[in-house]
């Protein structure tokens, strides 16, 4: 049952970031939109050090100095595996109108659903693999590291959220269409979650490479999507500060809740 709620509580962030589209009459600001942005990328990469990394090496100390090669592959591996779905899937980000991937029919909601399932994927994956990692005998992981992870996911999806579905009501649709729309978005994450937690139970050996996979999955995403987006422009510096609130904020949760 804890594993459940674990999974479902980032879901319940994008729902409520897309829920903005109820009291916010306008479009979101492009300074808002860009502290949001660097608040979820300081939120992911804290998440990737503090509660993926760290104890993927932290459950092979007993080898020393090798105690990094299944952290180091793993995140190779996580990086590796989104380049590959980027390059190979058509999607279309939000703000642009350029789609990326190979050409394709596909409608211009389609792509940007599919835009949005390759960032979410990686979120769902790591708090899945904390999870599983809280319940494997062989890992240090306390449960209430695993509930840090899902919150500071959570707290990311909110502006996540808002940032899907705020453009979505100024382009004309309704706000439960909007609403509805933006909270899908966030579906993908406990169905990922689920799907490592299932593949967990049976390969504990690999759960150091799986965390390290989830952590190099949204290193990835950071750097490519959500980093570029929050620094063109004017008003960059706001990013920055928000990376800076986030990745601190993550980092106590993980810190006070262990």
């Amino acid at each position: 049952m804890s594993i459940a709620i674990g999974l479902l509580i980032p879901l319940l962030g994008t729902m409520l970031g897309s829920a903005f589209v109820f009291f916010m009459k306008k479009d979101m600001s492009p300074r808002l939109q860009k502290s949001l942005l660097g608040f979820a990328s300081g939120v992911m990469v804290a998440a990737s050090v503090w509660s993926l990394l760290i104890p993927a090496m932290d459950m092979e100390s007993e080898k020393g100095t090798w105690s990094v090669f299944p952290a180091a592959v793993g995140f190779l591996l996580g990086m590796g595996f989104l380049l590959i779905i980027d390059e190979l899937t058509p999607h279309l980000h939000i703000g642009t109108d350029k789609p990326e991937g190979p050409r394709s029919r596909l409608s211009r909601t389609a792509m940007l659903a599919l835009a949005v399932t390759i960032h979410n994927l990686p979120e769902g994956m790591a708090v899945g693999v904390v999870f599983a990692g809280a319940e494997s005998a062989i890992s240090n992981i306390s449960l209430a590291s695993a509930v840090a992870v899902a919150l500071g996911i959570a707290i990311q999806n909110v502006p996540e959220g808002a940032i899907i579905s705020m453009p979505m009501r100024a382009a004309g649709n309704s706000k439960w269409k909007s609403f509805i729309i933006g909270s899908l978005s966030g579906a993908v994450e406990p169905l990922g979650g689920l799907a490592v937690v299932l593949l967990a139970s049976f390969m504990t050996p690999i759960l150091p490479y799986m965390l390290a996979f989830a952590a190099g999955a949204m290193f990835y995403v950071v750097i490519e999507e959500l980093i570029p987006e929050a620094s063109e422009g004017e008003h960059s510096n706001l990013s920055t500060i928000g990376f800076a609130i986030g990745f601190v904020l993550m980092m106590v949760l993980d810190v006070v809740l262990s």
